[in-house]
């Protein structure tokens, strides 16, 4: 609700966690009968076969941007188009390479839906934006921001529509893949977006808000493979942001910067240190780095290896804030011109009624059959 911080929830885990570098001693399991082992040698077997799969000096793409943490763990950060074929490739490729402890993209609660749902139904979904979806958005992220929803939807959809392809395809396939990694965790790192959108709505003026929408309802330009895979170019985009900055500052820094930070803060969240079980209570505790695979747009790269080694806050940007005395005219002046349009169509289509029905020869008959009662 307005003025209240939004606290994340962001895991959605697939085992527990495992340590990471190949570099640490594991013990090792004598041969022997595989039903007397105990959970600790088990888990240190599967542990022994992770590593082995795991390369010291992985073959990554290009897309790919490493980090590390102060402990020493490791952050694969895969920048992706969300409508590419070959972003899939590169994040399949950055997780068999790897064998991570942890797998985190940039999703919310409120998308995570899209990971278990096939091709074609999200293309279907993706193309049908229905009556019963803009109530349903309105009644989770309120009035101005649920139209802003439906009309980046409508981007969406355009997109979907001119390449025949569903966004999101490389977070189901960084999902599938995790679910094969020995004791790997999936993380959400996306802020929920029901908070980005009522932040940025907040951070427009109303004639923003305005020339927004238009742009939004009229785009119509085709758009082809290779202008999304040139996206994956970091000058092209680093291009494309500044001619968004320039015209719209506050909603970049609201959709695109803040979410850089929260991207790293659960990243950074992510790669911590592990520790190893223990055979027994006596035993010392051990811990190692972990290595983590992030799969992120593109142009949020930037963003998180610039943010990665500053102290962050996010308490900040969770918090969504009041309406402007400019928003709530806004929203009063949007419920008015619906109403009265709906009043409008009401009468139109009431006095096209009528005139139908008076033309009928049934009607002309009764009327006057009236007339001529009248005068008598």
């Amino acid at each position: 609700m307005d003025g209240e911080e939004q606290q994340p929830a962001h895991e959605a885990d697939v085992e527990p966690v495992v340590p990471s570098e190949a570099s640490e001693p594991v013990p090792r399991v004598l041969s022997g009968d595989p039903q007397n082992l105990s959970d600790v040698d088990a888990f240190n077997l599967l542990l022994e076969m992770k590593l082995k799969r795991r390369r010291q000096r992985p073959n990554l793409p290009r897309t790919v941007t490493q980090l590390v943490a102060e402990d020493g763990s490791r952050v694969y950060v895969v920048g992706t188009a969300h409508f590419s074929d070959d972003s899939k490739r590169d994040v399949v490729k950055t997780i068999r390479e790897v064998q991570p402890d942890v797998v985190v993209v940039e999703l919310c609660q409120y998308r995570v839906s899209m990971l278990k749902m096939d091709e074609s139904t999200l293309l279907r979904e993706a193309q049908e934006l229905s009556l019963e979806k803009l109530q349903q958005a309105v009644r989770q992220n309120g009035l101005m921001s649920g139209l802003m929803q439906m009309l980046l939807l409508k981007v969406s959809a355009h997109i979907t529509e001119q390449l025949g392809m569903a966004p999101g395809g490389e977070f189901r396939e960084a999902f599938k893949e995790a679910s094969k990694v020995p004791f790997c965790k999936f993380h959400l790192g996306d802020r929920p977006i029901p908070v980005t959108f009522k932040r940025a709505i907040a951070a427009l003026s109303f004639w923003q808000k305005v020339r927004l929408a238009w742009g939004l309802c009229f785009l119509s330009d085709p758009i082809s493979k290779d202008d999304v895979e040139r996206c994956k170019q970091k000058d092209l985009l680093e291009q494309m942001m500044a001619e968004m900055v320039g015209e719209f500052p506050d909603l970049h820094r609201t959709i695109v910067s803040e979410r850089d930070v929260y991207l790293t803060y659960m990243l950074r969240q992510a790669a911590r240190r592990l520790e190893l079980p223990r055979a027994s209570d006596a035993e010392p505790r051990k811990c190692v780095p972990s290595v983590v695979v992030g799969v992120v747009g593109m142009g949020h790269v930037p963003g998180i290896e610039k943010n990665w080694s500053t102290d962050l806050n996010i308490q900040e940007i969770m918090t969504v804030p009041p309406p402007s005395i400019s928003g709530r005219v806004s929203r009063l002046a949007v419920k008015a011109a619906f109403f009265g349009l709906l009043g409008y169509s009401l009468y139109w289509m009431g006095r096209r009624t009528a005139s139908l029905v008076l033309s009928l020869p049934a009607a002309q008959y009764c009327l006057q059959r009236v007339t001529e009662a009248q005068h008598k």
